[in-house]
């Protein structure tokens, strides 16, 4: 599984539905699920992103789409960093030489 960051800014219209929230990320979480993927952190930030989410996903395609259904929904807009784990990170700069 790929692993992602995804940051999140409530839109006008999620700021103003701020308390149907908790049920949006359930609905989200159980969305991304059914796609094979699944949420492995979510947090309520302050400064320039208002929640952050660490997700997983069986490739880039799956989470594009889960994407454009969040984005559709209107409720939030988002940022998506593909993140790589230690191990990885680890190979990659071992492979530099």
């Amino acid at each position: 599984m790929t692993s992602y960051i995804v940051l999140m800014n409530w839109t006008e219209q999620g700021a103003r539905n701020v308390r149907d929230s908790p049920k949006r990320l359930d609905a989200a979480r159980k969305q991304l699920g059914d796609m094979g993927g699944s949420f492995k952190a979510f947090y309520l930030t302050m400064g320039e992103y208002d929640m952050v989410a660490v997700v997983e996903a069986p490739d880039d395609a799956v989470l594009a789409r889960f994407s454009l259904m969040l984005a559709a929904a209107g409720n939030v807009r988002t940022r998506t960093l593909k993140a790589f784990p230690e191990f990885a990170y680890r190979e990659i700069i071992t492979s530099l030489g």
